[in-house]
């Protein structure tokens, strides 16, 4: 006898029939099917991350703190809050770390095909920004920054978001001492979005979700820190909102927040807001295309050489 598909219902050894068999081979391969795109969909740690890399990475990010909190931590009686050189010691001073962290990061492990991915993406990420540019602060690039980030791992998104800041300012002409500045906090997008929970396990809505929520949250900061590195710049004009180096930390941050209010607030809500939009929008479709993409670039697979076919075509012996 065969059952209604044509497999035969004679028992086997243990009692099944073929019919049984038949679904107990099709549940195993639905199963092993759900273990290799686990397996691929895991988050690609297309730089990796040694000792050296992560203490140059930790250097320039806390002297990058440093170079944006310091109007607000220095005091009266320092000797930098009546200083006007310090925004321009910083800015001469992080491209020099930035430069050193970029290359602590891909000596250890930015092969070339990673050196490929980062030229794409950066590409990318240059051409969107313009794109927005003076209007209401709307800048495509942060959900590219952020999705990349969260497929390739934090330290691809480092350097990514350092390299795409670079690249669009050379592209619109922005070079200035905000530059640094800009590439620092653009690299801490990117690399935060690659220390977001569940990189392997996170998927479908609950991850767009996620994803939307924290590029929300970092287009805001990037622009409040963006800020606090242009506030020095107005000390000694006749405003209310004006840095003051001798003020106590309370006036300051009441100063803070209505330069805030009064700038760029309304630069950086339509930036969260479209950067929210496109990722719940056409996220899943990028994060699905990044994942597929660095799945065939096989990022860390051993390269593994065959001496036999180079030895035939350059007429040689394969086993000298």
């Amino acid at each position: 006898m065969t059952g209604a598909s044509g497999t035969p219902n004679t028992p086997d050894a243990e009692g099944a029939s073929g019919a049984e068999r038949a679904e107990r081979a099709g549940r195993r391969a639905r199963t092993d099917r759900t273990d290799r795109t686990d397996r691929t969909d895991r988050q690609v740690r297309a730089v990796r991350i040694g000792p050296r890399s992560a203490a140059a990475l930790g250097i320039v990010s806390a002297i990058g703190v440093a170079a944006f909190g310091w109007p607000l931590l220095a005091d009266s009686a320092s000797g930098l809050a009546h200083s006007g050189d310090a925004p321009w010691l910083f800015a001469a001073l992080l491209p020099l770390l930035l430069a050193v962290a970029v290359a602590a990061v891909a000596d250890t492990g930015l092969d070339a095909k990673a050196v490929a991915m980062l030229g794409v993406l950066a590409a990318a990420g240059a051409a969107l920004r313009p794109l927005g540019a003076g209007t209401a602060g709307l800048e495509p690039m942060f959900f590219l920054m952020v999705l990349s980030g969260r497929v390739l791992g934090p330290g691809f998104g480092f350097v990514l978001g350092a390299v795409s800041m670079f690249a669009s300012a050379l592209l619109t002409g922005g070079v200035g001492p905000w530059l640094p500045f800009q590439m620092l906090s653009m690299g801490w997008v990117a690399m935060g979005a690659g220390l977001l929970p569940g990189p392997h396990s996170l998927r479908g809505r609950r991850e767009l979700a996620l994803l939307a929520a924290y590029g929300a949250v970092a287009s805001v900061l990037y622009g409040v820190v963006m800020n606090l590195q242009g506030w020095p710049f107005i000390s000694g004009l006749a405003s209310g909102i004006s840095h003051v180096p001798g003020d106590p930390l309370e006036v300051k941050l009441a100063k803070f927040t209505a330069y805030v209010l009064a700038t760029s607030l309304g630069w950086d809500l339509p930036r969260a807001l479209l950067t929210v939009v496109l990722t719940l929008t056409v996220g899943g479709t990028v994060l699905r295309a990044l994942r597929r993409a660095t799945r065939r670039a096989a990022f860390g697979a051993p390269a593994a050489f065959t001496g036999a076919p180079f030895a035939r075509s350059e007429g040689g012996n394969a086993e000298s």
